[in-house]
């Protein structure tokens, strides 16, 4: 693997940053023998990793589900790079993560109860809106708090 190859992913990844303020940079050592990351330099990593092995197929299980919101907005940035010509699976429970999809579909209690893009869901005012409205109405909330 060649280290611009390494840089660009880590760069796609909005990983480059933090990694060069790192006192070893990217031959820094990480996990239980070495310094430990937040979770949102975790997911990055972990996104850069992925985009250096390139796959046609991507199965995303809550990737955004335990950070902060200025961390999940970087995060989701380097996602969207990472999903773009690739055929992309999204489990969320967060909406923000999925805003762009093709498709969507809409579970509740194991069942698919809806499908669309997020503007059709919307404009369908059933259990998407709904969810949509309560959390993008609580996350405005919080940032006039």
């Amino acid at each position: 693997m060649k280290q611009e190859d390494i840089i660009a992913a880590a760069t796609a990844a909005n990983a480059h940053g933090f990694i060069t303020q790192l006192k070893d940079g990217y031959a820094t050592e990480i996990g239980e023998r070495g310094i430990r990351l937040s979770g949102g330099e975790r997911q990055r990593i972990t996104i850069a990793r992925v985009l250096i092995r390139n796959p046609k197929l991507l199965l995303l299980d809550e990737a955004t589900s335990a950070l902060d919101s200025e961390t999940e907005r970087v995060v989701t940035e380097a996602l969207e790079r990472l999903m773009k010509g690739r055929t992309s699976f999204v489990i969320a429970h967060r909406l923000s993560t999925v805003l762009n999809a093709d498709v969507i579909l809409a579970m509740e209690n194991g069942k698919i109860v809806e499908i669309g893009t997020h503007q059709e869901l919307l404009a369908q005012g059933g259990l998407y809106a709904r969810l949509y409205h309560l959390q993008f109405a609580a996350s405005n909330d919080s940032k006039r708090q």
